[in-house]
């Protein structure tokens, strides 16, 4: 054989022009790792897939137990409202102390608001078998106004029935609005630990204006009237504007303790810092005449009136309130499940 024909390829033997031998390796390597790599990535997508059907599958069961709470909610309020017509003077009969209870925050957009607990003390009073009225505060004050419409309605409904005697109860806190309620009873009782008193009103605010200056930002406010934006946090107030709120504040605190001084008459210590916006506890506001003992709701009904049966005369939110409030409840459980993208 010839040199020749060693150096020529044999039969069936081909030879890859710019191929060495690391780079068959690496090609065959790649190879081998496609089908794994494939394999993970079905792998992947299909359990992300997994996970997207089951949170579907959660917002669904937390849609159907949303829709059958707003059910179970309507059908209570329906029959509440048909075995319990509070103030129609048919739903309860027999001697009974009525309740009326003063919880959380006074004002407009609470459930303690001055039109509810009004018409709560209109039914407990309109109700034959009503022999006297325990209002049950534990609330830490509010609105002055709403708080001086329940007051009035008191003195009222106790000129109109001079022999239904009228109770406040303070639970954990019958502070401000709260007690300025409390002041148009009869007689007022608390637990030695309850906090009582906070007669004075407040009114806080920022002032802001330096430090959008300091931000370079221009505050653009347009009025017609030189003091129409005085408590705008954002613009400097004049020593006269300042005055004239204090002045504000000042006569809404007199009309406060005026309040309190006929409520409570000579009872009172003669204590200037009875009114200076303090709150004290239920021992110390004994001696200082703000209540006249220590006693719960259930003790002044059995000790001081006589009867141990109790009927609440506190009128439920309306229907739409109590669904509304349900929904909020279901939406913040839906807005906290996992998201997953």
């Amino acid at each position: 054989m010839s040199e020749s024909d060693w150096n020529e390829p044999k039969e069936g033997v081909r030879r890859v022009a710019g191929d060495s031998v690391s780079d068959i390796e690496a090609q065959k390597t790649v190879e081998a790792v496609d089908p794994v790599r494939q394999q993970n990535e079905m792998m992947q997508t299909w359990l992300l897939e997994t996970l997207k059907e089951q949170r579907r599958a959660r917002r669904w069961k937390l849609f159907f137990r949303f829709f059958r709470a707003i059910v179970v909610v309507v059908a209570l309020v329906l029959f509440w409202q048909s075995a319990n017509k509070v103030g129609g003077g048919d739903a309860v009969s027999g001697d009974h102390v009525a309740i009326v209870n003063v919880l959380g925050q006074i004002g407009e957009e609470q459930e303690a608001n001055a039109d509810s607990l009004i018409r709560g003390i209109r039914a407990a009073f309109d109700n034959n078998g009503t022999r006297a009225l325990i209002l049950n505060i534990n609330s830490p004050g509010g609105s002055p106004v709403h708080s001086g419409e329940v007051y009035d309605e008191l003195l009222r409904q106790r000129s109109l029935h001079p022999d239904t005697p009228v109770y406040a109860v303070i639970r954990d806190m019958g502070a401000s609005g709260a007690y300025y309620i409390a002041a148009g009873a009869d007689e007022i009782y608390a637990n030695r630990a309850s906090l009582v008193g906070s007669i004075g009103v407040v009114s806080a605010g920022f002032g802001l204006g330096g430090l959008i200056e300091k931000l370079g930002v221009e505050r653009r406010v347009f009025t017609s009237g030189e003091n129409k934006a005085f408590l705008d946090p954002f613009t400097d107030m004049s020593d006269q504007q300042a005055d004239f709120w204090q002045s504000v504040l000042t006569q809404t605190h007199q009309q406060f303790i005026k309040a309190v001084q006929d409520g409570r008459g000579d009872r009172l210590a003669d204590n200037p810092e009875i009114f200076s916006g303090l709150v004290w506890s239920g021992e110390q506001a004994v001696d200082l005449g703000l209540i006249d003992g220590l006693a719960s709701v259930r003790q002044v009904a059995e000790e001081q009136v006589g009867i141990r049966h109790l009927v609440d005369f506190t009128p439920e939110p309306s229907p739409w309130k109590q669904i509304s409030r349900e929904m909020g409840v279901q939406l913040k459980a839906l807005l906290r499940e996992p998201q997953l993208y």
